[in-house]
């Protein structure tokens, strides 16, 4: 079979409405996975990164940090698809939980792994805020949390802007594995259009192009808030 014939094949399997949904259902998922992904990452990651920069003064606080720690290397030191299965295949059971949507599974685990990388750039970012900022918070009267939410918080997620986007482009090219627990995303989508026109080069080309274009896309969005964060300093 020739390109052409087999791009006709392609063409002729997606002008069927149960594929065309298929594909639009893959995609959503697929973006639904990374950005709530991103978002839960974003919250707990910077709860951890908190952890890691307080003052070591009291007790409490030394426990957090190593059990923040632990966190991170857990789950850094792990890849996404054994958390997954983990998650799906035996956590759930072990614990009784049945009946829940792989999809949120998905969510949930993709969130808790960018959480840990999430950790360690909003570390990164809170240690490159001068200090100057916390100490002027503080000599305000504000509190450490105040300061840390209102002042530091803030000015340390303009500086990460750049490495969230592409914390963001990661979590959207990872989203494949999670046909592991038969969640439909644009790899199963594309799969099973190539499985049934015996014919998966054409559909993973078209998956290929349309990842391409997300991360494009994603890329010039980040870009935009830079320049707008960066005017909006100037103006100030």
């Amino acid at each position: 079979m020739n390109w052409a014939n087999k791009f006709e094949v392609f063409w002729n399997s997606i002008c069927q409405e149960n594929f065309q949904q298929l594909i639009l259902k893959g995609l959503f998922n697929t973006l639904l996975i990374a950005v709530m992904g991103l978002i839960i990452g974003i919250i707990v990651g910077t709860l951890l990164a908190i952890c890691k920069v307080a003052p070591k003064y009291k007790l409490g606080i030394r426990i957090l940090d190593k059990l923040a720690t632990a966190y991170i290397a857990i789950f850094r030191g792990t890849p996404i698809v054994v958390q997954l299965l983990l998650a799906y295949y035996v956590l759930l059971p072990a614990l009784g939980i049945k009946g829940v949507d792989p999809l949120v599974v998905g969510i949930i685990v993709f969130g808790l792994n960018s959480a840990a990388y999430v950790a360690e750039i909003m570390r990164g970012g809170l240690n490159s805020v001068d200090p100057g900022q916390m100490e002027a918070g503080r000599a305000l009267g504000l509190s450490y949390k105040t300061t840390m939410i209102k002042i530091v918080i803030p000015q340390a997620i303009k500086n990460i802007l750049p490495t969230l986007g592409n914390e963001f482009i990661t979590l959207i090219k990872e989203t494949s594995v999670v046909s592991f627990i038969t969640v439909v995303d644009l790899y199963t989508a594309f799969n099973t259009i190539g499985t049934n026109t015996y014919s998966v080069v054409v559909p993973y080309i078209v998956m290929a192009l349309i990842y391409i274009v997300l991360i494009v896309i994603i890329t010039v969005l980040v870009k935009l808030m830079e320049k707008g964060l960066a005017k909006s300093d100037r103006s100030n």
